[in-house]
């Protein structure tokens, strides 16, 4: 059917992968992908360390966690002291147990982002993936995947569409082969997504495919899976993108390059940068992310070196590897515990390390681009399906044969969302140990007039812990020039930091009672589903919010109630407190467009904005060599 003309045709139910001879899909090159056994019985030998694994790396590990170490119990000590001089109550250990998880994982955090900035700040980014500046053109061929489900076939597209025109003017198009993997339910949207893709293929550069699957088992993975059984012998590479996800074409040259010259990699993982941010809550998490990501993705690179791991797009994967190691097994038992592992990303990154392929994560490379949900509402749903995803990996610490920093980022993981409800906790424990005694209005004035004692440490150095990431994030920028100017300028920045850092502490504590809510709807067998995700700027309606934030408002008038007994450390329990009862208008408010000016830079504006670009473009195609054939 000729391109141009298939779309007058009725809209019908489509199913493109099973039309014979139809021009959507190449010919069939299958790869053998099993499911891999993850199984208990008996400890497996570790793979060795492959080749690109720092030689140091065990040395880079031993200070990073001996420093956090140290940091815990500094930390401790406080509390550890206050607790110990009267005897221990049962309250008081509860609480003091809580706050070594709590304390303990800040003071990692605070430790990564310390190796993160001394691998910036001393041009280090590069030195266990020395990316080419000037990469040769590919000499094999990798294929681009972006699976749908339920989106804007459009916008999305419309991104593959740059991303082929900068393959093009590269020269380097015929190296790359673009497929659209849609796991769409609904005849319009598959619809949409056809006159999206004849739209597309009609100027590619590239090769351009377009399959529907008929089931859409597995989800994601399984749609990024069943590509590579009927598809993946004819590539050497894969590189995922998500639907609002892009990279540019001398990035994808770069990390072609690197899989080239480095044949036991089997995964390169990018820092994706958020961008196309249009609500404040948006802009807030793309300021953020762009100022202070890079530090931590960083410190992440430098410690986990060949063990690092997967987030699930923006990445480049060598396909036979994949294939051979990553095929996801079923958990036993019923959802949301056992079924389809949801959070797979991970998961087939640890399993390529368990079979000797090296995993990296890289912050040395720009030019990796996605977008964030446009509201707390939706951001909150999102968690919700990444919550149980991420706790169904307590299900496999103990899987045979996985390197100890896998299981451990398995486990870091889900102590990402277990932390909400030992925050939430340790509030309810501290207020509870707080009504045994009468009010003391001297403690109400206390922030004002502090004295040096354990607690006093122990809160001046939480605070440290939990804010020093962000400024290393921002000192960074404001020392260079050029990544000054892409922010706006000295005065934008230091405005910027200071209300982000203000309007992230209001949005914490909503978070930790929705994260709450989702670990308690886990253990409680809810299962979250697979629910759209609401991309585009949408401002939230008040009865949505008040609905949404429901759970948020209900902990906020508990924790009011309980002030009743105790006004005296109303104070302390403001920032939690006031928030929690605001959450709807809170919701609302971020939910709106953030108004920009066009005069001078705007609060959390962003290179790209700015139309200055924070590092130089120093990638230039090499004449090209004729890649390998399918």
């Amino acid at each position: 059917m000729n391109s141009v003309a298939s779309l007058f045709q009725p809209v019908a139910p489509w199913r493109p992968e099973e039309t014979p001879g139809a021009p959507w899909m190449p010919d069939e090159s299958p790869l053998a992908m099993p499911r891999q056994p993850l199984g208990r019985a008996e400890p497996a030998e570790l793979a060795p360390a492959p080749a690109t694994s720092p030689v140091n790396i065990n040395q880079r590990r031993a200070v990073l966690f001996g420093g956090a170490l140290i940091l815990t119990a500094l930390l401790l000590w406080g509390p550890f002291v206050l607790y110990a001089r009267k005897g221990w109550q049962p309250l008081e250990a509860l609480g003091f147990a809580v706050f070594v998880l709590l304390g303990s994982a800040m003071c990692v955090w605070f430790c990564n982002a310390i190796a993160g900035l001394y691998v910036l700040a001393t041009g280090r980014e590069q030195d266990d993936l020395a990316f080419s500046p000037h990469p040769s053109a590919p000499r094999t061929r990798t294929a681009l995947l972006m699976p749908l489900y339920h989106e804007d076939a459009h916008a999305a597209l419309a991104r593959l569409s740059q991303l082929d025109g900068a393959l093009g003017r590269l020269g380097v198009a015929d190296a790359f082969d673009i497929f659209v993997l849609s796991d769409s339910r609904r005849e319009d949207i598959a619809a949409e997504e056809r006159m999206a893709y004849v739209a597309l293929r009609s100027h590619a550069h590239c090769n351009v495919y377009l399959r529907r699957r008929a089931e859409n088992t597995e989800r994601k993975a399984g749609n990024v899976a069943d590509w590579v059984r009927r598809y993946g012998a004819a590539y050497e590479c894969m590189i995922v993108l998500d639907a609002d996800s892009t990279m540019a074409g001398e990035t994808v040259l770069r990390l072609v390059d690197a899989m080239e010259r480095n044949p036991g990699v089997g995964l390169i993982q990018t820092t994706p940068a958020i961008v196309g941010a249009q609500t404040l809550f948006a802009r807030l998490s793309q300021f953020g992310v762009q100022m202070y990501g890079r530090v931590a993705a960083a410190g992440l690179a430098w410690w986990t070196g060949a063990e690092s791991s997967y987030w699930g797009h923006n990445a480049i994967v060598r396909v036979r590897a994949f294939a051979e190691a990553s095929g996801l097994p079923i958990l036993p038992g019923a959802k949301p515990f056992g079924g389809h592992i949801l959070s797979h990303d991970v998961v087939e990154g640890a399993l390529l390390r368990r079979a000797g392929w090296a995993v990296h994560l890289t912050a040395a490379l720009d030019g990796s681009c996605e977008q964030t949900p446009p509201t707390i509402f939706d951001f909150m749903r999102r968690d919700q399906r990444w919550c149980q995803g991420n706790l169904q990996h307590l299900n496999l610490l103990d899987a045979q044969g996985l390197h100890p920093i896998s299981r451990l980022q398995l486990f870091f993981g889900c102590l990402s969302y277990l932390a909400s409800p030992l925050w939430f906790a340790a509030l309810v424990i501290g207020l509870a140990m707080q009504l045994q005694y009468p009010v003391d209005w001297n403690s109400f004035w206390y922030l004002l007039n502090p004295e040096f004692t354990p607690f006093m440490l122990t809160t001046v150095l939480s605070a440290v812990l939990l804010v020093s990431p962000k400024i290393m994030g921002a000192a960074l920028v404001l020392t260079r020039p050029r990544e000054r100017r892409a922010f706006g300028g000295t005065g934008s920045i230091l405005k910027s930091v200071g209300l982000e850092m203000l309007l992230s502490a209001v949005l914490a504590p909503i978070q930790m009672v929705a994260n709450t809510h989702s670990v308690m709807q886990f253990f409680r067998g809810h299962d979250a589903g697979w629910l759209p995700q609401q991309r585009d700027a949408e401002e939230l309606p008040w009865d949505v919010a008040f609905k949404a934030m429901q759970w948020q408002m209900v902990a906020g008038l508990v924790f009011l109630a309980g002030l009743c007994f105790r006004p005296d450390l109303s104070l302390c329990f403001a920032p939690v407190v006031l928030p929690l009862l605001f959450a709807a208008p809170i919701a609302v408010w971020t939910s709106r467009r953030a108004a920009r000016r066009r005069s001078r830079p705007a609060l959390f504006a962003t290179p790209e904005e700015q139309l200055v670009s924070a590092t130089l473009a120093v990638l230039v195609a090499s004449p090209r060599t004729a890649p390998t054939s399918h």
